[in-house]
């Protein structure tokens, strides 16, 4: 009687309190994201405190508080000078932002992103404009997080874990 009790008690716990989507880091940045780029923006950054534990690995938490100690600038903050998921200093608000699982491979699942940054621009051509991003999303401790990021630039993808540790190189 007992076994039935729990197993009746396990079957109506909801679902979502055992699995996060792998979506979920990613969403929680982007809305960071947006919220950046709005005229009213509040400035919150990709990497304070809580949202660098809440959303990335481990290795990538390592990593970045390592390029910490070379900051952009001498006056000391962040180790980037621009943007990291927008890839640039400019920009309009962020129109369009789809964000969709990707495949699994090796325990690291894609998550990717894209969106249009200059939507206020002058030309079509540059209101056109689709950025795109591929977030590796693992699982750590039991919940999704981010491992690393690609922007895609002239149609080649980076990593930002890769450019924090040549930027570390290089400052030095």
């Amino acid at each position: 009687m007992k076994k039935i009790a729990l197993i009746a008690f396990v079957a109506m716990m909801p679902l979502n309190a055992y699995a996060a989507s792998v979506e979920d880091p990613v969403k929680a940045v982007m809305t960071i994201a947006v919220s950046r780029w709005q005229p009213e923006s509040s400035g919150t950054d990709y990497f304070e405190k809580p949202h660098l534990d809440a959303n990335y690995s481990k290795a990538f938490v390592a990593v970045y508080h390592q390029a910490e100690k070379y900051p952009a600038y001498d006056e000391g903050g962040t180790p980037f000078d621009y943007d990291v998921i927008t890839n640039g200093q400019d920009g309009c608000p962020l129109k369009d932002l789809k964000i969709a699982p990707g495949g699994e491979k090796d325990g690291v699942t894609a998550v990717d992103v894209s969106f249009r940054l200059w939507d206020c621009a002058e030309t079509a051509e540059d209101k056109a404009k689709i950025s795109e991003l591929k977030f590796d999303v693992i699982t750590e401790d039991g919940r999704p997080v981010i491992n690393d990021i690609h922007r895609k630039t002239d149609g080649k993808w980076d990593s930002l874990i890769g450019e924090m540790q040549e930027t570390m190189k290089a400052r030095q």
